[in-house]
């Protein structure tokens, strides 16, 4: 099943948690997509688009050591921008996207090379994501991904909770 945004908002909204995005490749569009449902004021608290690397630095507090030995395009940084965003923002949960939308080849990377991080109260997990298509595509797929994460991250601790 495909989580998603109307069902997580609902989701995070029950059990009182708040979710904050940062990203790169999607611009933005992961935040659109959620707050685009009615009442996500409840749970969204906000997010940064850091398409640049000096941002995700900077911004977001991803260490350069990282950026050099990992390179941006890579699960360490995407974790390192979600553990960012949920410190930054205050959030309980954060969504990290980070790859290659194309046309070309960043890092050595091929267009649908795609890192996203979910960092939670307790873990952060990562999905390497493997997209076809063209730029409006992969950046879809990201999004589509990204919910994934979190939703398989929430059924995980529900079902830890019994």
């Amino acid at each position: 099943m495909t989580a998603d945004a109307p069902a997580l908002v609902a989701s995070l909204s029950a059990r009182g948690a708040t979710l904050a995005t940062a990203e790169s490749l999607t611009g933005g569009q992961l935040a659109a997509l959620l707050t685009s449902v009615p009442g996500a004021s409840v749970c969204f608290v906000g997010g940064v688009v850091a398409y640049a690397t000096a941002v995700k630095v900077s911004v977001l507090g991803v260490s350069p050591a990282t950026v050099e030995e990992y390179g941006a395009v890579s699960a360490e940084c995407a974790t390192a921008m979600a553990v960012g965003a949920r410190q930054r923002l205050g959030a309980d949960y954060a969504l990290a996207t980070t790859g290659v939308a194309g046309p070309g080849q960043q890092e050595g990377h091929p267009p649908g090379h795609v890192w996203i991080a979910c960092a939670g109260p307790a873990s952060v997990e990562t999905r390497l994501l493997t997209l076809e298509g063209d730029r409006a595509a992969v950046q879809a797929a990201s999004c589509r991904g990204a919910l994934s994460v979190l939703d398989g991250m929430l059924r995980r601790e529900d079902s830890v909770l019994g």
